[in-house]
């Protein structure tokens, strides 16, 4: 997997934890530099943290899969990226808290970082995964967009939420989808 291509899982994965950024910069009523730091340390730091877990796990049965790792790998991309594209057009329930302490930060890291633990594990049974600049490469970007999605939500509310959410499901979609045609010889 190249680098743009682990770019694009990162942005993919990263939307979960901009759309959640977009509601916890519409709960701020006066946004501060902190407010940026903090969220995206959460966001950045879970998202890094579980596609090495998901990797440690993958390894560890990698060889009881081989033989059916790309299906593997596009059935959990597909399915994580099907359920964010879902998500996307189901209405909001929950009312944004503007709070960044433990208590409701650590939830919502973990919540938006669960596809990144799939996604570990599809690192896994792909060969040409260099995991630590990998999951370096998403906890950045996921930083940044998490402190973006705190800004443009304060800016522009709640419109784009559902659009990110559906252009990061379509894209780990898509993923999952190359994986499996260069697999069986479809894509060179």
């Amino acid at each position: 997997m190249g680098l743009f291509e682990l770019f694009l899982v990162a942005v993919g994965l990263s939307m979960d934890a901009f759309a959640v950024s977009i509601c916890k910069g519409l709960a701020t009523p006066k946004l501060r530099p902190r407010h940026l730091l903090v969220v995206g340390l959460w966001f950045g730091g879970f998202q890094a943290l579980m596609p090495l877990l998901g990797y440690f796990l993958g390894a560890a049965f990698q060889r009881y899969i081989t033989a059916v790792d790309h299906w593997v790998a596009f059935v959990l991309l597909a399915l994580i990226g099907g359920n964010m594209i879902r998500e996307a057009f189901s209405p909001e329930s929950e009312a944004a808290d503007c709070s960044l302490s433990v208590k409701v930060m650590a939830p919502m890291a973990i919540a938006t970082s669960i596809d990144a633990l799939a996604v570990g594990v599809t690192f896994a049974l792909l060969p040409d995964v260099a995991i630590l600049p990998a999951v370096g490469l998403i906890g950045v970007t996921t930083f940044a967009l998490s402190a973006l999605g705190v800004k443009v939500g304060r800016v522009f509310g709640a419109k784009y939420q559902a659009k990110a959410e559906f252009v990061g499901g379509a894209i780990l979609v898509l993923l999952g989808l190359k994986i499996l045609l260069e697999h069986l010889g479809v894509l060179g």
